[in-house]
């Protein structure tokens, strides 16, 4: 039963190990122009006919992004929390060939800057899960712990992914409708579905390693009651024999 335990809390570290690092990857993208935050990004679209744009824009949670001859980003200053707004004052600040989707809405602003705060706490929850697991490499509470932790991070990195996606998507859409071409960053759509799907293996495997023997422990715990109660009775019974 040990070896079952650990063997399922060692997976369960495994695959949030995992997932901890591909989130990290992504949230860290456009950070800084070193490799390889420089080649995560959500979006890229071509916004050279808007004045005072770069020839290729990439978006990123912290900031927007152009691109250098080498297919990797130039940023600037980065800012937590950056919002996929193109004719807001924080990214182009006109509203020249900028897609009319995006003008005098605030859908994408409030949907892309939610995406923030949730990952952060799914962050937070799978390092919490992570070093719980460590339990649960030997003990049950260990495991069931954990897996609540690795849940709770898997609900919020779900709501995340599909923020991202619902976005970012309607965005490439509306950069193509408007001939400015665009297409999705392969690399952090594929990193925080990957993360996702981690994340729910390791919650299973956690679960699993708290449930395992447990039915085993409860049997053998209502034997030994049972021996025992036989055996006070016998006890007793051996007692009033020899008092008579």
């Amino acid at each position: 039963m040990a070896l079952g335990r650990a063997m399922f809390g060692f997976l369960g570290l495994f695959f949030i190990a995992g997932a901890i690092l591909l989130i990290i990857l992504t949230l860290l993208g456009g950070v800084t122009n070193t490799n390889p935050e420089n080649i995560i990004f959500f979006l890229e679209a071509n916004t050279g006919n808007i004045p005072g744009a770069p020839a290729v824009s990439r978006w990123t949670f912290w900031n927007v992004c152009a691109m250098d001859a080498n297919q990797k980003s130039l940023c600037g200053p980065s800012h937590p929390d950056y919002p996929f707004d193109p004719p807001s004052h924080r990214t182009f600040n006109t509203t020249v060939n900028v897609p009319p989707e995006f003008v005098g809405s605030n859908h994408y602003f409030l949907t892309s800057r939610f995406m923030f705060p949730f990952i952060i706490i799914g962050l937070f929850f799978a390092v919490l899960a992570l070093f719980m697991g460590l339990l649960a490499l030997c003990t049950r509470i260990g495991g069931v712990i954990s897996a609540i932790f690795a849940w709770i991070s898997f609900v919020f990195q779900t709501i995340t992914t599909c923020l991202m996606t619902a976005v970012y998507v309607q965005g490439r859409n509306n950069f193509n409708r408007n001939g400015q071409r665009a297409h999705l960053g392969a690399k952090a759509f594929a990193f925080m579905w990957t993360a996702l799907t981690c994340l729910f293996l390791g919650s299973i495997f956690y679960l699993v390693a708290g449930l395992v023997g447990r039915k085993r422990e409860g049997y053998i715990g209502r034997e030994q009651r049972r021996r025992g109660f036989f055996k006070n009775e016998r006890s007793a019974s051996t007692h009033e024999h020899s008092e008579s």
